[in-house]
């Protein structure tokens, strides 16, 4: 990282011409984030402290909450602090830090929607075989594999990006630290080395993405054999929104690093950004969690201990007074 000692700060996209239309971004992104943060947080809580929840499915759950919570908060609040202060610097360190915890969470997050999948493939195609397949060991294992490809994945990314020479500028058109729009500052060509990364590792997403489609094909298959209307009807509610939303995150992180410069623009570039960075983390509650019986049963248990212990602390407070 020393070709680039030269630059002490970037410069972000900036949020807006004008004031009023800077707090408008403010509150959007602070709209999304506490949408985002109290979606899965309630997750988070429900499933930590309820342990009839503690299955393999819930389990992925409670690790994609976190994974989102993650991907909110490392781009989403130098946004919005700099749309309320109207700035644009970003320094050489926050960058390579705001770069690693984004593609970190980010790629963790797409291999545990890959296990989600193969969770809910098992256990609708090879119900006999679930406590085999997807035992308390086993699913440990895949999560903590999950968490440690993403952490390998974003080291190899984040070091050989911030390695090459940057020697035009460090103005970037976007509103977080993206790598595609650092290595358009790179003077040297070895940034096709990173291109060549970026290039395996569309390539295996799109192998992980296929995986979901064949097994979501696999799940439709056997959704159909149900005799119940009601039961079609409750599975395919459930599998459609599930691959929607990982199409379109696969679709716009694929296109937001593998566009060529000539279909690229600062308004596309935001969009597609805004698309796989911050509409998941918002989404991700409601189609995979929000929508469950169960789940919701144990968040309105905690919300209704929360609002009860609120209400006893409350007169006691009032009966020492």
């Amino acid at each position: 990282m020393s070709n680039s000692s030269s630059i002490s700060h970037f410069l972000l996209l900036a949020p807006a011409d004008t004031r009023q239309l800077q707090l408008l971004h403010f509150c959007l992104f602070l709209g999304i984030s506490l949408a985002a943060l109290l979606a899965n947080g309630l997750i988070i809580s429900a499933v930590a402290c309820s342990h009839h929840l503690h299955t393999p499915m819930f389990f992925f759950l409670l690790n994609l909450a976190l994974t989102d919570l993650g991907c909110i908060c490392t781009t989403v609040p130098k946004a919005m602090h700099n749309s309320l202060w109207d700035t644009r610097n970003i320094s050489y360190s926050g960058c390579v830090a705001q770069v690693f915890f984004f593609v970190f969470f980010i790629g963790t997050e797409y291999f545990l929607l890959t296990i989600m999948c193969y969770d809910r493939y098992v256990s609708i195609c090879k119900p006999l075989h679930y406590g085999t397949l997807l035992g308390s060991r086993a699913c440990a294992h895949m999560a903590a594999a999950a968490w440690a490809s993403g952490f390998l994945y974003s080291l190899l990314h984040t070091a050989n990006t911030f390695s090459l020479p940057l020697c035009k500028g460090n103005v970037l058109g976007q509103f977080f630290c993206e790598i595609p729009h650092i290595l358009k500052l790179s003077c040297s060509k070895s940034y096709l080395r990173e291109l060549g990364f970026l290039d395996v590792s569309v390539c295996l997403s799109f192998g992980c993405f296929l995986f979901i489609v064949f097994s979501y094909v696999q799940i439709l298959r056997a959704v159909l054999k149900i005799p119940s209307e009601q039961g079609r009807h409750k599975a395919f509610s459930t599998c459609l929104p599930h691959l929607f939303v990982v199409s379109l995150f696969f679709s716009t992180a694929t296109l937001a690093y593998m566009k060529t410069p000539s279909v690229s623009s600062p308004s596309l570039d935001l969009v597609v950004s805004v698309l796989y960075s911050v509409v998941p983390p918002v989404l991700n509650p409601l189609i995979y969690s929000l929508r469950n019986q169960e789940l919701k049963a144990a968040v309105w248990t905690l919300l209704s201990g929360c609002f009860r212990n609120i209400k006893l602390l409350a007169n006691l407070e009032n009966y020492l007074q």
